[in-house]
Parts: C-alpha cells; structure tokens; sequence
C-alpha cells in the first residue's frame, strides 16, 4: 500500500515539476504540488475572472453580502464553489497558521494581527481568500509569488 502512495506522490511531483503554472504556484507558502495541479486542472483559464474577488467567490471563499440603504453588512463565508481547491486552500492556509503559531509571524504583518484577535480556524479561511486573490494576479501576470514583507513600499 506505501508502495502505491510513494509511486503516486512521486508522479505528482513530477507533473507540478513540469507544468510552469504548478510550479509557479507552488512559491507561494501554503500551495504545494497537489493544490497546484487541482488548481491547473479544475479552474477555468484565469481570464474568465475580472478579479482576484471573482475567483475567491468561484471557490466559495468570500462572505456573503447584503446591504441595505448604503450599508454594506459582511455574513458568513459562502461555502458555494469549487469544494476541492476551497479545501485544498484551506488545509494550505491551516499549515501556514500552524507554523507562524508555533514559529511566531514577522511583526505587524497582517497574520500576526489578524491571529492576536481572531479565531484559528477563521484567519486560516480569510488567508485562503487572500492565497485565492494572490493565485489569480500570480497566473495572471505570470509571476512568481512576492512575500507583501519583503517588497518595498
């Protein structure tokens, strides 16, 4: 039985490999080879998107709206879109989470707040929302990922 998960793990790394799309989606922390290929494989050519916010809401990543007389009033988060990249997503953003809980996130970054007063498991959903706006710029532009702390303001 190993044997068959150690042949197949192997065959996916090589297919992300080989792919310059996988392999660019797998810079950003969170997406490995297996999210990279579902991405590739069962989202439709990024194009089709106006935004980052259209492919976050295709995966089911954003709350619900409902605004009244100018008042925009943010509810849960949808849940309705593509379920196995949405998954795939959120296991990546839970990894990131776990590690900067346990390794602690560079100061005064958006994790780090958000982490001081936020439950885990809604900052994780949140970092998949911005790792879904960052997936569509990066296939998009056709770029690797830049880390928002290293770039230069």
């Amino acid at each position: 039985m190993t044997g068959r998960i150690d042949a197949l793990k192997k065959k996916i790394d090589a297919l992300s490999r080989e792919a310059e799309g996988s392999r660019r989606l797998q810079t950003m922390p969170g997406v490995g080879p297996i999210a990279a290929l579902a991405i590739e494989t069962f989202a439709p050519p990024m194009e089709t998107f106006r935004s980052g916010r259209d492919f976050a809401a295709w995966l089911g990543l954003v709350p619900l709206q409902k605004s009244t007389g100018g008042k925009q009033r943010l509810g849960k988060t949808s849940k309705m879109g593509q379920c196995d990249i949405r998954r795939l997503l959120i296991i990546g953003a839970m990894a990131v989470v776990r590690w900067a809980s346990r390794k602690g996130a560079p100061e005064s970054s958006w994790l780090a707040r958000m982490m001081a007063k936020k439950p885990r498991m809604l900052v994780a959903i949140a970092l998949a929302n911005k790792m879904a706006r960052g997936i569509w710029a990066m296939l998009t532009k056709e770029e690797d990922y830049r880390n928002p702390a290293t770039v230069p303001a």
